[in-house]
C-alpha cells in the first residue's frame, strides 16, 4: 500500500521554479520572472515608509496599492512586469513566509504547509482549521489517487478527525476508504484530476481563509474599480442607456439627453378623452383604452407608433386594459359594463365577462403613474395641470415636466423594453409618444393619417 509520504524520498517530489510558481498561483502565462525565487522570498514586506500615502486625498496607502497592481499585472499574465514592478518598488506581492508557503501547497509538501500556515498571519483558530482541513483533503485524496489507502487513512485519522470540524464531510471521505467507488462523487469538482490544476485551485480556496493584508484577494484591483463605476453610474441622476460601457478615462456623467423628453408622435385615433394605456410586456405593441367605448391596439417598431386594431364592442367607456403574460391577449374593461377578452393578432373578440357587480367607478382626474427606464430608475406620472412629470426615482428629485397636451393627463406607460420610449393619455383626446431629444436626428416620418409627428410642446 506505500509507506506515509513523509518517507517518500525527496527527489520524487514535484519541484517548482520560481518561474512555475508565480504562474501557477496566479494562473498566468508562462514567462520567466526576472530575479530569483530566493530574492523574492527574501525581501520582507515594506516597513519603511509603510504610512506613506498616493493620491490627492491622502487616504491611498502606496504600499497597499503598488501590491494590488502587482496581483493585477501577474492576474494579466505580464509576469515580467509585475516581477519588476515588485524589484524597483521594493514591495514584494507576499512576504518570505507566504512564499514559502505557496510553493509548499504546489508542491504538494502538506505537512510543511499546515505548519507554515500558522506563522502566515492567521489569528482565527476556526479558520486556520478550516484551512487546515483543506489541505489535509488534498493530500487525503492525493494518496487516494495514488492507491496509498492506508497512508490516506491514517491522514483521515491522525490529522483530519482530530480538528473536529466537517464532522459530515469526514464521513464522506472515511467512505472513500471503504468504498474506493465513492472517490469521484465525494471530491470536489475544485479537486482537479490534474494534480497541478487542482493544487493552484486549493491555493485559491485557501485565500479566500487568509487575511487580505496577508494575500491579496483575486482581481481586486478590476473589483475596485468596478466598484467605482457602478457607483458612478447609480449616481448619475440622468442615467437611462441600454449600452452597458463606461469609459475609465473620464468620470460618468449622462445629460438630459437621455430621458424621453421629446413629443416624437401624436396619436389622433380616439374620438374622446383618453383614459388608459398600458405598453406590452415584450414593447411591440400598446394598448389603450377611451371614454369614446373603444380601445386601440397599436403597433410599434422602428418607424414609430402605428394603430393595429380598433376594438368595438363596449357599450360604455372602457376604463381599462390589461395584457396577458405572453401579449397574445388583451383584456377590455367597460364601466360598469363587461370584460372583452381580444385576439392581438386579429383583433377578435374571444369571450365577454359578464360584470356581477358594480365594482369601481371612474371619477374625474383619475391619475395612473408607472416606474420606467433602465432598471426601472424613474417615476412618470400625468397631472390634471396638462404636464408629465418625471422623478428620479432614488432621491425623488424632479428631473423633467414636459408640456404639450392640453388636457389632464390621466395616464403614463413606459416601454418596458425601450427605457427611451414612454407614452401618456390625455383629457383632450390624444396619445403622445415620447422619446429622446436628438436635434440632430431627422423626424421620423408619417406612418398612419392619425400619428401626426410634431416637435416637443407642439399642437
Amino acid at each position: 500500500m506505500g509507506g506515509v509520504e513523509d518517507d517518500e524520498p525527496a527527489t520524487k517530489r514535484m519541484k517548482l521554479t520560481s518561474e512555475e510558481l508565480r504562474r501557477l498561483s496566479n494562473g498566468t502565462s508562462k514567462e520567466p520572472v526576472a530575479g530569483s525565487s530566493r530574492d523574492l522570498m527574501a525581501r520582507p514586506l515594506q516597513s519603511d515608509g509603510g504610512d506613506e500615502v498616493v493620491g490627492s486625498k491622502g487616504v491611498i496607502k502606496k504600499v497597499e496599492f503598488v501590491r494590488i497592481i502587482a496581483k493585477a499585472l501577474y492576474s494579466l499574465g505580464y509576469v515580467k512586469s509585475g516581477a519588476h514592478l515588485e524589484e524597483e518598488s521594493g514591495i514584494p506581492l507576499y512576504s518570505s513566509l507566504v512564499n514559502v508557503f505557496m510553493r509548499q501547497i504546489l508542491e504538494g509538501n502538506w505537512d510543511g504547509s499546515v505548519v507554515t500556515l500558522r506563522g502566515i498571519g492567521l489569528t482565527d483558530e476556526k479558520a486556520i482549521k478550516s484551512a487546515s482541513f483543506l489541505i489535509l483533503e488534498q493530500k487525503f485524496f492525493e494518496l487516494l489517487h495514488e492507491e496509498k489507502v492506508m497512508d490516506a487513512l491514517k491522514t483521515l485519522r491522525t490529522e483530519i478527525a482530530p480538528l473536529s470540524i466537517n464532522h459530515s464531510r469526514v464521513r464522506e471521505l472515511s467512505s472513500c476508504i471503504v468504498s474506493p467507488s465513492n472517490f469521484f462523487s465525494v471530491r470536489s469538482p475544485k479537486q482537479d484530476i490534474s494534480r497541478a490544476r487542482s493544487r493552484t485551485k486549493l491555493l485559491e480556496e485557501l485565500q479566500k481563509l487568509l487575511p487580505p493584508a496577508v494575500m491579496v484577494p483575486e482581481r481586486r484591483l478590476e473589483h475596485l474599480v468596478e466598484q467605482a463605476l457602478v457607483l458612478q453610474r447609480d449616481a448619475c441622476m440622468f442615467h437611462n442607456s441600454l449600452d452597458k460601457e463606461m469609459s475609465l478615462y473620464s468620470d460618468h456623467q449622462c445629460g438630459r439627453d437621455q430621458i424621453p423628453c421629446q413629443t416624437l408622435q401624436i396619436l389622433q385615433d380616439h374620438t374622446d378623452e383618453v383614459w388608459f394605456l398600458q405598453f406590452s410586456h415584450n414593447g411591440k405593441y400598446l394598448a389603450s383604452s377611451s371614454s369614446d367605448r373603444s380601445a386601440i391596439i397599436w403597433e410599434v417598431d422602428a418607424n414609430g407608433v402605428s394603430l393595429k386594431h380598433k376594438l368595438s364592442g363596449h357599450q360604455k367607456p372602457v376604463s381599462s386594459v390589461s395584457w396577458s403574460p405572453d401579449d397574445r391577449q388583451l383584456l377590455t374593461c367597460g364601466v360598469e359594463e363587461v370584460v372583452r377578452r381580444w385576439d392581438v393578432s386579429s383583433g377578435e373578440c374571444l369571450h365577454v365577462y359578464e360584470k356581477a357587480g358594480l365594482g369601481h367607478k371612474r371619477t374625474r382626474f383619475i391619475i395612473r403613474s408607472c416606474f420606467g427606464g433602465l432598471e426601472q430608475a424613474f417615476i412618470a406620472s400625468g397631472s390634471e395641470d396638462s404636464l408629465v412629470y418625471i422623478w428620479h426615482r432614488a432621491t425623488g428629485e424632479l428631473i423633467e415636466a414636459l408640456p404639450g397636451h392640453s388636457g389632464a393627463v390621466n395616464c403614463i406607460s413606459w416601454n418596458p423594453t425601450n427605457p427611451h420610449m414612454l407614452a401618456s393619455a390625455s383629457d383632450d383626446r390624444t396619445i403622445r409618444i415620447w422619446g429622446l431629444n436628438k436635434l440632430s436626428s431627422p423626424k421620423l416620418k408619417e406612418t398612419h393619417s392619425n400619428g401626426v409627428h410634431y416637435c416637443n410642446g407642439g399642437t
